[in-house]
């Protein structure tokens, strides 16, 4: 403010702590929700979805629920709160490269609308939860479209050399979505594809989605199989500073 002070919709930051202690989390409730909004608003005819790993509190995942965005969750404990704030199971996906048959068989009991599965391992491991529940586990595999993100090294995941998903240019990918196909066990509802967080270029989004868009080509060319989604996935860099928010507008 004009005093040089820290505010959060209207207060002060000392204020703050004076009422409620420090360390402490604050979130201006009015920019949160315009903000869903105006992700929703703009790719109107798609499914947005709220990463969990940002932040998240019951009190987020209400506001995400009635704001009509979906909620990615990566663990049991994101799971719980997001349910415990009141999101359809249906508009959760469960992410995750290392996640627990504890973790799987809550996202399974709770009826969570995709599970985002990282590899083969992954595949048996499902079958057989599904099998003991009697269940069927909706899933999306997850490709790494050999795409440079332009970003920090540690925070790139579509490059070949990375632990994230299944190889389009090894052969993976195609091999994993044939076999999800076909598992009496699982419903393949199509491709993940996740480049990499603090993204300011959208090229490297649009080689990502033609190498997404060309695997489900040829996953209907070669074997009759047709997909019924593809999540291109976010990592929009965070504006920060005013020169990043002038190319954050550009998107």
């Amino acid at each position: 403010n004009s005093t040089g002070e820290l505010e959060i919709a209207g207060r002060t930051a000392a204020s703050i702590i004076d009422e409620v202690g420090s360390p402490v989390y604050v979130i201006d409730e009015d920019d949160f929700r315009t903000r869903a909004r105006q992700w929703r608003d703009a790719f109107a005819g798609w499914d947005v979805f709220y990463a969990g790993k940002s932040f998240l509190c019951t009190t987020v995942a209400r506001w995400i629920a009635e704001e009509g965005l979906g909620l990615d969750v990566c663990s049991g404990g994101e799971l719980a709160v997001a349910l415990r704030g009141g999101v359809e199971p249906s508009k959760i996906g469960m992410h995750g490269n290392n996640k627990s048959d504890e973790e799987l068989r809550a996202g399974l009991s709770a009826g969570v609308g995709r599970i985002i599965v990282d590899s083969s391992h992954e595949i048996t491991r499902l079958e057989r939860l599904c099998a003991e529940l009697g269940t069927v586990a909706e899933v999306l595999i997850r490709v790494t479209t050999g795409v440079e993100a332009h970003t920090h090294e540690y925070i790139a995941t579509a490059h070949e050399d990375q632990k994230f998903g299944f190889s389009i240019n090894g052969g993976a990918a195609l091999v994993a979505l044939v076999r999800s196909h076909h598992s009496p066990y699982l419903n393949l509802l199509g491709v993940h594809s996740h480049i990499g967080s603090q993204i300011f270029d959208a090229a490297g989004f649009q080689v990502a989605a033609a190498r997404v868009v060309s695997l489900a080509q040829r996953l209907w060319d070669e074997q009759g199989i047709e997909v019924e989604e593809l999540n291109l996935g976010g990592g929009m860099g965070i504006a920060t500073t005013g020169r990043r928010v002038a190319v954050v507008h550009e998107f």
